[in-house]
């Protein structure tokens, strides 16, 4: 099962495997770093949460496919909603830093995640 994960990520654009493993998952995880600031255990258990989903998802379904969108838009949403409103608030520069590297990475992986959504929803459920 391992091998055909391995093989279905290895098969998507080098670029989405470069997104995936040096930033998306990087800059999500680093979210554990921040559990103690103001809601960073919210925030922690939807930047990771997703993921974990997603974990469930590529193990069900042997490999990457659309699917891996909706927990995204589903919990980033609503996360990132919750990110701009802690950046108005009076917060430690360090999780301020943190906070917009999230923002920015996190909505452009939502534009991608929107059109993976609608694509899935449309029927184009094929593993990589």
């Amino acid at each position: 099962m391992i091998r055909e994960i391995w093989h279905s990520y290895r098969r998507l654009p080098l670029w989405v495997q470069l997104w995936v493993a040096v930033i998306l998952v990087p800059v999500n995880a680093a979210s554990l770093g921040f559990v103690a600031e103001p809601l960073g255990g919210w925030i922690a258990a939807m930047a990771v949460g997703a993921m974990l989903i997603n974990g469930g998802l590529m193990l069900a379904e042997r490999g990457f496919s659309r699917a891996m969108a909706v927990p995204h838009v589903a919990i980033w949403t609503p996360m990132l909603g919750l990110v701009v409103w802690l950046l108005a608030q009076e917060i430690a520069a360090e999780y301020r830093a943190y906070l917009l590297i999230l923002l920015a990475v996190d909505a452009v992986s939502l534009v991608f995640d929107a059109i993976d959504t609608r694509r899935w929803l449309s029927g184009d459920r094929g593993i990589a």
